[in-house]
């Protein structure tokens, strides 16, 4: 279990981590919707213009909407910080761990601080998945 001051600590890096997401959805999809505050015309004067614009629009788009998946998975974590969960393995506790063996390692929160499973959890999902 994880102490208050590591509550604390990891409530802080997820709403850092959702202020910077934000901003990059913002400037992506504003990008990409033609919203940037270019001075030149943004007519295309070759056919390969066109194509490189249309690519960099759908790339820029693709982004956005993985970081919108990420700020769900922000929200989440939030929402257990609140609950008292946070930093508990969600597969863990199904299978009916106690508490006290279903924690997610502190290294692992900082490095994916939005993080629902411990590191072999986590293997065992993708593995699944694939």
């Amino acid at each position: 279990m994880l102490s208050k001051k590591d509550l604390s600590e990891f409530k802080q890096i997820l709403l850092q981590l959702r202020a910077r997401i934000r901003g990059d959805v913002e400037q992506l999809t504003g990008e990409a919707l033609g919203g940037g505050m270019e001075t030149e015309s943004k007519s295309p004067t070759h056919l390969a213009e066109l194509g490189t614009e249309a690519y960099e629009q759908d790339f820029s788009l693709r982004v956005a909407e993985n970081d919108q998946e990420v700020l769900k998975e922000i929200s989440d974590a939030l929402k257990r910080v609140e609950a008292g969960t946070y930093g508990q393995c969600e597969m863990c506790v199904e299978e009916g761990k106690p508490p006290s063996r279903s924690t997610i390692r502190k290294t692992r929160l900082r490095a994916i601080p939005h993080a629902r499973n411990c590191v072999e959890c986590e293997r065992k999902r993708e593995e699944s998945v694939i």
